[in-house]
């Protein structure tokens, strides 16, 4: 579950709102163990997404590095290779 987590720091462009959000609901997922909560618990686990994401924007934008930022195509393929020598080539099927 938490695989799809991913740094979200010092890349260019920077993590868009969707990518931001797509973390918050991976971590809410993760320690509540609801894939998809009951329609009691809807609301907390939806503002808890909410308000991880907002947190996690807030903390993104505060964040500093003297580092270049890092580019998406790159790590992807650097991704791409190390699942290729993981787990085989047809790995991103």
């Amino acid at each position: 579950m938490c695989r799809n987590i991913r740094t979200l720091f010092n890349f260019d462009p920077i993590a868009t709102d969707e990518e931001i959000h797509a973390a918050a609901l991976q971590y809410v997922r993760k320690i509540t163990g609801y894939n998809k909560p009951s329609k009691v618990n809807e609301e907390a686990f939806n503002q808890a997404i909410n308000e991880i994401a907002m947190v996690t924007r807030n903390l993104l934008n505060d964040l500093q590095t003297i580092a270049e930022p890092r580019n998406r195509e790159v790590e992807a393929e650097r991704a791409r290779i190390k699942a290729a020598k993981r787990f085989g080539p047809n790995s991103e099927d």
